[in-house]
C-alpha cells in the first residue's frame, strides 16, 4: 500500500518542464489575443499615425471574416435594405446546361431572424459584409477590380452562396452562379417631409466559374 506521504499536501504539483509549457502558452494565448483586439481598434480607430504604418498587417487581420461597419466615435447606419438573391447554371451528364430561378439567400437569413429571440451573428451578417466587402472593391459600372482584395471578394461571396446551395442541383453538377442586388433606400419618416426614395436599384454581376476549389473547406 503507497504511504500518504507520497501525495503532496498541496494537491498535485506539476513539473518543471509543464509549467514552463503551460507558461508560454498562455503568454501566446495572451499575446495573440492582445494584438488581434488592437488590430480591430486601429481598424475603427480614426485615422492615425500608427493604423497608416500598419494599414496592410490590420487589413490582413480584420478582412474578410472580421470587418466592421462601424467608425469608433462616429457610427454609420445603414439607410438601404440590401437583398442579394444567386442563380446556378448545371450541367447534366449528357452535357445540356439548364438554368436555374433566383434562390433569394437574404430571404433565408430574414426567415431565420425573424420570431428568433436570439438570432445568429451569421445570419445577421455574413451576408451584409460579404457585399458589403465586393460592393467596396468594385466599380459597379463593369464590375471591375478598384482594389487588390477584389479578388477576395469575389471568392468569399461566391463560398457563402454555395455553401447554401451546394454541389449539385436536381441531381445536376453546378457550372456557374451569377448573384443579383436589390437596393432599396429605407423610406423616410412621414413627418420629416422628406420626397420619396428612388426606385430599387437592381444590380446583375457576371457569371462566375465554379469549380472543386470553390468547395474546399465547405461543410
Amino acid at each position: 500500500m503507497a504511504d500518504s506521504t507520497d501525495t503532496p499536501a498541496g494537491g498535485r504539483v506539476w513539473s518543471g518542464p509543464a509549467q514552463l509549457v503551460i507558461g508560454l502558452a498562455g503568454a501566446a494565448l495572451l499575446t495573440g489575443t492582445g494584438l488581434f483586439l488592437g488590430a480591430v481598434f486601429l481598424h475603427v480607430a480614426p485615422a492615425n499615425s500608427v493604423s497608416r504604418q500598419y494599414r496592410a498587417e490590420v487589413d490582413g487581420v480584420v478582412y474578410p471574416e472580421f470587418e466592421q461597419n462601424w467608425k469608433l466615435f462616429a457610427p454609420n447606419p445603414l439607410q438601404q435594405n440590401v437583398s442579394v438573391d444567386a442563380r446556378v447554371r448545371t450541367v447534366a451528364e449528357g452535357g445540356a446546361t439548364r438554368t436555374h430561378d433566383w434562390t433569394g439567400l437574404t430571404a433565408q437569413d430574414i426567415a431565420a431572424i425573424r420570431g428568433n429571440p436570439a438570432p445568429s451573428h451569421v445570419d445577421q451578417n455574413l451576408l451584409r459584409r460579404a457585399w458589403d466587402f465586393y460592393d467596396g472593391s468594385h466599380n459597379p459600372q463593369d464590375e471591375t477590380l478598384t482594389t487588390a482584395r477584389g479578388k477576395l471578394a469575389e471568392e468569399y461571396l461566391k463560398r457563402i452562396a454555395l455553401q447554401r446551395i451546394g454541389r449539385s442541383v436536381d441531381g445536376e453538377r453546378v457550372l456557374e452562379i451569377e448573384f443579383r442586388v436589390t437596393s432599396a433606400t429605407v423610406l423616410p419618416p412621414s413627418w420629416s417631409g422628406e420626397a420619396p426614395p428612388p426606385a430599387p436599384k437592381v444590380r446583375e454581376l457576371p457569371w462566375w466559374p465554379v469549380d472543386d476549389e470553390d468547395y474546399r473547406g465547405l461543410g
